[in-house]
């Protein structure tokens, strides 16, 4: 194909050269050699149409077919219509701008047309996904199979996955029991983070980012939590943190970590913050106080003849004069409960027989 193609421009470019070289009585009549000045002239056009022929027809047109293919079908729908209803206002805003004086009547309503259509497509392209839905709405469209499974993929929340997250390990358990709902995004960049923190000289870094590493592995292997590897790129932003804000900024609006540092700044710019430390202060027994709890005081506070135990879900339990309970089981008189951002402590007394 491309060399009937190259055939055919140097047949049109001699023929144009020719053209050329024979008008207003020859280039070349006034010299006694202009036979051969003319047919250098006619090689010369031949070799431009038989060398650029091909990048003027052929090869766009082949870019063109590809892009095309690539489209999916209500990318190329909706650009297909946004083309059609650009080149309608561009006739409607056309017809008055042609009573226009030459040129303007002339050339405004061809760039406007242009410019209109252009526009229009990118539009409808942009925005395929609201205008399928409200085609939908109205009972105009109606996706079925493979669309409506994507359709369904695709309003599913978008959570970005913080490193810390993926190294603290219970969003395993979380993911697990269903109470994540959507794609969980890891960037790149985190995986990075993770493979630099395993490959770490220090053995509590290695073995830190290992776990990360087999966290997201796990998860991976449940099909009730997608996940999706993504290679978006921040430039701009240096840390990991601000690239994980500008990450759900763009995706899912939704970071899922348990940093503190990364919540305040995320929650700043408005970006939904879902903080693992927060489901588990959230998911631990409410206790008021007046009431009792039986526990074991294992070591020293930080005031004197304080003794401290702890909860079967972590919470700090302070006893005022526990240290002659040391390493006993007692049973303790609730007197304040005191809700940090590290947790929830809770104040007793020995309860008095």
């Amino acid at each position: 194909m491309i060399r009937i193609v190259r055939v055919l421009g140097a047949a049109i470019a001699a023929i144009v050269g020719l053209a050329l070289g024979v008008a207003d009585r020859g280039l070349f009549s006034g010299t006694s050699i202009g036979g051969v000045f003319l047919a250098v002239w006619l090689v010369a056009w031949s070799v431009l149409g038989f060398a650029l022929l091909p990048y003027l027809t052929v090869v766009p047109a082949a870019w063109l077919v590809r892009q095309v293919q690539q489209l999916s079908t209500a990318e190329f729908v909706t650009a297909v219509g946004g083309l059609l209803m650009g080149l309608l206002m561009g006739l409607l805003v056309g017809l008055p701008l042609s009573a226009l004086p030459h040129p303007y009547g002339t050339w405004l309503p061809i760039a406007v047309s242009f410019l209109l259509a252009l526009g229009m497509v990118g539009l409808t392209v942009a925005k395929r996904e609201d205008l399928i839905v409200a085609l939908e709405g109205i009972g105009l469209f109606r996706r079925g199979g493979q669309d409506a499974v994507a359709a369904a993929s695709a309003a599913q929340p978008q959570i970005v996955v913080d490193t810390s997250v993926l190294i603290d390990g219970r969003v395993a358990d979380i993911a697990a029991s269903g109470f994540l709902y959507g794609t969980l995004i890891v960037p790149r960049f985190v995986l990075m983070e993770l493979q630099h923190i395993a490959d770490s000289s220090d053995a509590m870094r290695r073995n830190r980012g290992r776990r990360g590493l087999e966290i997201l592995a796990r998860i991976q292997k449940d099909p009730a939590t997608p996940v999706e590897i993504v290679e978006d790129v921040f430039p701009q932003a240096s840390e990991v943190d601000a690239k994980l804000v500008a990450l759900a900024a763009r995706r899912g609006r939704a970071i899922l970590t348990n940093d503190f540092n990364l919540n305040r700044v995320a929650e700043v710019q408005g970006i939904r913050v879902l903080n693992v430390n927060s489901l588990a202060n959230a998911m631990k027994a409410a206790v008021l106080p007046g009431e009792e709890l039986h526990v074991t005081v294992i070591q020293e506070g930080k005031e004197a003849g304080q003794g401290v135990a702890f909860l079967d879900d972590g919470t700090m339990v302070v006893v005022e004069g526990g240290t002659r309970f040391m390493g006993r089981d007692i049973d303790v008189h609730i007197t304040r409960v005191l809700q940090t951002v590290a947790g929830r402590m809770i104040f007793a007394q020995p309860r008095v027989e």
